[in-house]
């Protein structure tokens, strides 16, 4: 896949904070930050942080915007232009303040927000991004410990896709989900209602789990072993009614190297979308071969290659199954 190029446009960082049962506070800067070298390389791993998490949402605004005031301060940004950045970023600390409130949230973090061009694509970035404890060594060559951003945890972030808004697509929003689901709080925040079609988003996952076993160039009992894997990892949650959770399937599915397939299933150009029920009926290619031509039909089990049920002559170009039930039989004999 193509390296997007991110032009940062506008950027600001302010800090938010909310323990226990005391109210959120937020710590704001004034103006919007100069956008300079260090600024875009800060960009620029969050961009790449949140491109590697496979586990994504992805809906469009919720009606409502009293509930809901993200959408008309967008608006009133990019719409409008009554609000400069510096302004807008304001509002929507507000608005993320008040949501932790209301939803009991423990966070605590930096947050940046950032409208940024991603080749034709105008975006708007929100992130909390906690801070970890590292390591540096001084002029005098001694070790001291510093703080920075911690991009790998990302608590909470997300992404409006302004273009993709203006133009009434579909789905314009996306936030990282966890092992369950994106922060209520956060998601509130957004006013972002989930467009997930779980027949559609099962097939892509599956053609997206297909090709990962085509271009690994695997054995066949090894390909189909993963095959059957995902195929049963998959039933089981659509027998549950289980959401799936993208960062789990490559642990389940792939176990040897999950960050390969993870890779894998986070690209192309259209992206799955986490926490739907997979649909029973779509995970059946994983398993099962189902063919037609103009006078016969076909279906059987990929197991079935391998127990000599089925034998496929790639010389003869022929087809040939064994242990054909009695009934059959007779029917044939009939002929």
């Amino acid at each position: 896949m193509s390296q997007v190029q991110h032009t940062v446009t506008h950027l600001a960082v302010h800090k938010l904070h909310r323990s226990g049962d005391s109210p959120a506070s937020a710590e704001l800067r004034e103006a919007a930050c100069r956008v300079d070298d260090a600024a875009v390389r800060m960009v620029e791993r969050l961009c790449s942080h949140y491109a590697d998490r496979s586990s994504k949402g992805y809906g469009r605004f919720e009606e409502g915007e009293a509930e809901f005031p993200l959408p008309r301060l967008v608006r009133e940004h990019v719409v409008d232009k009554g609000l400069d950045f510096a302004a807008l970023s304001h509002r929507m600390m507000d608005a993320l303040r008040r949501c932790a409130d209301e939803e009991g949230a423990e966070v605590s973090g930096y947050v940046v927000i950032a409208r940024i061009a991603e080749g034709a694509t105008d975006c708007l970035w929100i992130a909390v991004v906690g801070e970890a404890v590292g390591s540096a060594v001084t002029g005098a060559l001694d070790i001291v410990d510093c703080l920075h951003l911690d991009f790998a945890t990302l608590p909470a972030a997300g992404r409006i896709d302004l273009s993709g808004w203006q133009r009434g697509d579909e789905r314009y929003v996306s936030f990282l989900k966890g092992r369950g689901d994106v922060a209520p709080w956060f998601k509130r925040f957004l006013g972002c209602s989930d467009v997930v079609i779980a027949l559609k988003e099962t097939k892509k996952l599956v053609q997206r789990l297909s090709d990962f076993a085509e271009t690994q160039r695997l054995e066949p009992p090894a390909r189909d072993a993963m095959l059957e894997r995902a195929h049963g990892y998959l039933d089981e949650l659509g027998e549950a009614g289980a959401p799936l959770a993208l960062d789990e399937i490559a642990r389940k599915v792939w176990p040897e190297q999950p960050e390969r397939l993870d890779a894998a299933l986070a690209a192309g150009e259209a992206p799955l979308a986490g926490g739907f029920v997979p649909d029973r009926r779509a995970i059946r290619p994983l398993v099962r071969f189902r063919a037609a031509g103009e006078q016969w039909k076909l279906e059987f089990d990929r197991a079935s290659l391998h127990s000599g049920a089925v034998h496929y002559d790639r010389a003869s170009d022929t087809l040939v199954l064994s242990g054909l039930p009695d009934y059959l039989k007779r029917m044939l004999q009939d002929e």
